[in-house]
Order: C-alpha cells, then structure tokens, then sequence
C-alpha cells in the first residue's frame, strides 16, 4: 500500500600476521539514565482514518508508540489521532504555547501530506477536496507550525512521516499538474532539524506490519544512550533504506546549535545482540538463551546458546533460573528492559513482565507489550521478510539470512514472497525478495525475470545481487561491464553495497581501469551514509597510507566500531598496542580486546590463549587487571598470554558482564 553476496575485501590487506578479528562492541552496560535536567515537550499526530481521502493504515499505530518512546525519554507529549482542521489548529496552538520555555520541542506527523507551489501542507481526515482552494483552505500548512516555533529559545525537531502519496482523486477540478507527490524541502530558521520520511518530492510507505519503515527505524534507535541526534538519523536512513530496497531515503535538514541526544549519557558500550547473550549466558535462563537464537539465528554466540541448551544441561539451568526468579536486581533490571526497548520483540517483553512482576519499569512494558505484534501468527510480508532478507540488508529489528539458512526454508520463504508480492505491487523490495527466494530454490529463470523487473523499478539490492549474477556468469552469459554498470546505478541511488563493489574494482584496475581516488571517494560517500564495511577499509587504508594516514586510521576504525563492523575492535587494538599512528596505550588496546573477546566467534580467545609474542605485555597485563577487576582473574599479572588465561577470558565472555562491570 504505497503512500507519501558478496562483498569483496579481499583486496584489503590484514593489518599484521595472524588470526583476522571480528568483534563488536561490548563493555559494562550501565543502569538507565538518570532523569532529563531540561524541559522537553512534544506533539504527536497520527491521522488514518480519511474521510474523502485513501484511508491509511499506520499512522496511528505510529504516533501511539512515538508518543510512547518520547515519554520514556522525559517529554510531556500531547497526542492527537484521526483529527479534523479544527482539532489540529488546537492542538498546534498548545503546543506552540508549552514549547516558550522548553529546552526541546519535537512535532511529529504521520498522514497524508503534500505540496502545491513548492509548500508543503498537511491533510486533516475531514479535508474537503474539491479544487486547489478548497484544498488549502481545509488542509494545514507546515511553514505554519514552524513559524510558531521560531525565535524561541530552544532546539526544535520536527519529523514528518508525511509523504504517504498525493491523495487528491483523479478527477478533481482544477488539480492538474499544480499537486506533487512527497514534501518539498523546507527549512531555513536557527535550531531546527527537519527530518521527512523520504527524500524530498517523492513518496514513503505505510508498511506492511504495525509501523512505517520510518516510524519502525525511529522507534528502533531512539533509546540508544550517549548517541547524537545526527548519528541517530544516519542509522534510521541505513535501515529504511535496507527495508525498502533503497526505494525511501529518509532527508533531513538541520540548523541546530548544539548536540541532542534523546537518552543522554555515556555511549552505548554493547550491541543488543551482545547484551541479550550476556544477559541469558550470566543469568544461566533457558528462556533468554533461546529468546537471543530466535532474534540473531546467525549470532556470533549461536553455538554458546545451543550449547547451553543441550539436553543434559538444562536441568541445572532450568534450577538457576528458577533461583533467580521472580527477580529484585535493579540494575539486571535496568539492563533487560534497555534490551527489551532495542529489540521490541514481544517474547522479550512478556519475559520482562513475568521476571519483574513488580518491576521499576512494568507499566512501561505493559504498554509496549500492547503495541508489539503477536508474530506466532505472522502475516505473509513479516514471514518473508525474516525468511528472505540479504544479510547485507540488516536493520535493528530484522536479521539478515546466510543463502544456506534460506535454501532450508525456501519452500515458506517463496510462499510467504509470493503472497507479499501481490499484496503490495507498489513495493518492489518484495519482488525482490522473492526473486532471491526462487534463486535459492533453483528456479532461476523466473528468479533472474524478477531481479530484472526490481533492478528496472530501482531496488538496490535487486541491482547489487543481479550485478553479481552477471560478474560471475552464474547461469547466464557472463556480463562484467552489464554488472559494473549496476553497481555505479545502486552506488549513485544510495547503495553502500554497489558502493564497495565497484570501488574494489577501481582499486584493483582489472575489470575497470585502476582509479584510486573515484574509489576513496566512493567509500567515504558509503561511510557517510553509515556503511561499517566502508568505514572499515578506509580505516586500513589509512593505516597503510594508500590514502589518509595512519593517524587518521583509529578515527575510522572508532567509526566503524559505532557503525557495528566487528572487525573494528582489533584493528584499533594493533594501532593502540603498537602505537602505529597513534601515542601507544596498553589500556585501550585492552579495552578493545576484551570487547572482541566478549562479542566475536571466539577467534580472540584463540588468539588471546595461544603462547605467542603478537601482543606486548603491557597489553596482555593491562587485560589480566580488568578481567581481575571484574572478579574473573586471581593470577598474577605478569603481561603473558597463553592456555592459563583461557578461563577468565571464557567467564568474562559469558558469565554475565554486562551487569558486572561499568
């Protein structure tokens, strides 16, 4: 309902001998925020029910749980859904009035929305269309809300999931061409940030499930402590982006004066995938352990999980488990409810409310736990795309899929794409699904048809995954510069992927004539638009001086960590332990590791246990002191690695960090 692989690195080199790290971020996870110092107040609007107009379906599920997480960052929210002109104008002056002496004010609109004359107006359900007078004299104009927020003394966010298409009928006089579908750009004041759900002039989706692929990211990252708003949207962009195939690319425009961060405090030190292992690991609870396979079935803590699950073991799990609940542990607490508001999956939520029946956070969770779907019964879209989803294609709340996890459940998977498919014509990220599907189950001629068909309508995965086919001349003529040619197609729409791709082939200069600055030049843009992988090699890059330096080599590594490239950690740990580049600091370089330990495969135990010089002592000694400052080392700190430290590092993976340490 449309309104408003392979990648290749090989060419990177490693940065020194041995064993190539992945790992992710991992530290102590602390106790939530403390309360909000400043003043924050918001309007939230959700319009669905249209009178005269094409009815949409998310809008007020959207506003519901937008209002919901602004509350849990400290905003007074005033809400209002399905309102007609007269209610909205009510509402906006209130809110104008309430926002004189805040510190932040938010507007958030989900609904019909549109331009005439390059100005962008909003459409109550009442709306009366007739001709473009009648049109504006019963819609709201934007530049009227922003006009009554100028001047005032704080920062103003203003998010606009409102380029659901132009609802006018056909057949209404005097529209003719004056209408255009999207919002138009907008925006000069001091302390605004305006963020639409799509680019300017083109249209959005409602979304197949409960929420907006907008609202859907938005929800996903807000609850990130310690992150900015400017990196905030950078995520919400990648995973709309992600969900949609590249056909909505979320824009903003900011003015602001200074950072905001809707959860102040220390950066987030763990991804939710880490925290929930640790979580189910440390507390020893059969129930969070299969919660953590069911959400990340390719995790790197996957075969942990299902050793734990063995048979003859759950029967001293089941024990502890039950020992440890129902539970008072306010900081556990803490750290299973920030899980929950990252994952929001209703297993997770319903586990908080059976664990803390009398929990600090349970109203909170009751209301979420409302707005969750009940996925045991999943419709055809949400089974298709949990059972056909690159894993390039990754987002906060979907979990990319290996081919061979794909080829077991093909028959559901193709089933489930096809329903989804013609559900939703207008949405050619489904077709593209389904065509990976039918690749998998060796129907490759209709499967090659549809990668075609989605390439042509502008789905970039359609584009990267076709351009591979003909690269490699996989049951096709073999087509190197057809596949080039889709690579810089999805590279200029927005795709990492395509990005990397074909700056791989300029680094090499085989299929394409070497051109090393078009190929930095396509992994910054990559960077920037938050891919991990290309922040990653430009970091390798520098540290080898092809372009950059190694000073600059940490600061990309950092950024990749952030980004989520697990391979960033090592990385910063050799510059750090060797001082390439940077000042040498045994502490961080310790830091680094012991997060690789936590959130890896395993390869850094490996490393970290065998008898070799890699790392120096100061290193090694300054990991012996924290793994004793958590209470997992008794040794002495004699700065050597090998078998004896094996155990610590085993409980410092497992044995429940994430509440153990700050």
């Amino acid at each position: 309902m449309s309104v408003c692989s392979r990648l290749r690195d090989g060419w990177v080199a490693r940065l020194r001998s041995g064993l190539a790290i992945l790992a992710v971020l991992i530290v102590a996870l602390a106790a939530a925020s403390s309360a909000q110092a400043e003043k924050r107040v918001a309007l939230v609007m959700g319009l669905s029910a249209y009178q005269g107009l094409h009815e949409l379906k998310n809008p007020r599920n959207d506003a519901a749980d937008i209002s919901e997480a602004l509350k849990q960052q400290g905003f007074e929210v005033l809400f209002g859904e399905d309102l007609g002109l007269s209610a909205m104008r009510d509402l906006i002056r209130k809110f104008t009035a309430l926002s004189r002496d805040a510190d932040v004010s938010l507007f958030y609109y989900a609904g019909h929305g549109f331009q005439i004359d390059s100005q962008n107006y909003l459409v109550p359900v009442d709306a009366q269309v007739r001709d473009p007078i009648s049109v504006k004299q019963s819609t709201l104009s934007l530049q009227s809300v922003l006009s009554g927020l100028e001047n005032q003394r704080g920062i103003h966010l203003i998010f606009l999931d409102a380029c659901r298409n132009n609802p006018m009928p056909k057949a209404a006089a005097g529209v003719g061409e004056i209408f255009r579908d999207g919002l138009a750009r907008v925006g000069n004041a001091a302390n605004f940030l305006l963020a639409f759900a799509t680019q300017p002039d083109n249209v959005a989706y409602d979304g197949a499930g409960r929420n907006s692929p907008f609202a859907t990211a938005l929800l996903s990252h807000i609850a990130t402590r310690g992150q900015d708003i400017a990196s905030m949207m950078i995520k919400v962009r990648r995973d709309v982006i992600a969900a949609t195939g590249g056909q909505q690319i979320p824009w903003e425009n900011s003015s602001l004066i200074r950072q905001f961060a809707f959860r102040p405090g220390d950066p987030e030190t763990a991804s939710p995938e880490v925290q929930l292992w640790q979580l189910g690991a440390g507390l020893r609870d059969p129930a969070l352990l299969r919660l953590y396979i069911e959400r990340f079935p390719s995790g790197a803590h996957v075969n942990e999980a299902r050793s734990y699950l063995d048979p003859t073991k759950l029967a001293s799990l089941d024990a502890g488990a039950a020992r440890n609940s129902p539970a008072t542990d306010t900081k556990e607490d803490d750290a299973l409810w920030d899980v929950a508001l990252k994952i929001r999956t209703r297993p997770l939520v319903d586990f908080y409310l059976r664990r803390y029946p009398t929990g600090k956070h349970i109203d909170a969770a009751q209301k979420l736990l409302t707005a969750l779907p009940d996925t045991s019964n999943a419709a055809p879209e949400t089974q298709c795309e949990r059972l056909a989803t690159h894993p390039r294609d990754v987002t906060a709340n979907l979990e990319g899929v290996p081919l061979e996890e794909l080829v077991r459940n093909v028959d559901r998977a193709i089933d489930a794409c096809r329903q989804a498919a013609a559900a939703h014509p207008e949405m050619p990220n489904y077709t593209a699904l389904l065509a990976r599907a039918l690749w998998a189950g060796n129907q490759r001629s209709e499967a090659l048809r549809l990668y075609r068909e989605a390439a042509q309508r502008g789905n970039l995965r359609a584009m990267v995954s076709l351009g591979l086919i003909l690269e490699a001349g996989d049951g096709v003529p073999k087509d190197v510069s057809g596949a080039y040619a889709l690579y810089e197609r999805a590279a200029m729409a927005g795709s990492p992927d395509g990005a990397i791709n074909l700056a791989v082939a300029l680094m090499q200069g085989t299929a394409l004539p070497r051109n090393v600055p078009r190929a930095i030049e396509l992994l910054t843009t990559a960077s920037q638009q938050g891919s991990a992988i290309a922040a990653f090699n430009l970091g390798v890059l520098a540290e080898q001086s092809v372009s950059g330096t190694p000073a600059q080599a940490l600061g990309y590594f950092r950024k990749a960590i952030e980004l989520g490239d697990v391979r960033g950690y090592r990385a910063a740990a050799v510059l750090l332990d060797e001082g390439r580049g940077t000042p040498k600091d045994p502490a961080s370089a310790a830091e680094f590791l012991l997060r690789a330990v936590a959130a890896d495969s395993g390869d850094a135990i490996e490393e970290l246990t065998k008898s070799s010089k890699s790392w120096s002592a100061d290193t090694i000694r300054a990991v012996q002191q924290r793994l004793q400052q958590a209470g997992y080392y008794q040794g002495s700190l004699d700065g050597r690695n090998g078998p004896k430290l094996r155990p610590s590092l085993q409980r410092w993976r497992s044995g429940g960090i994430v509440l153990k340490s700050g």
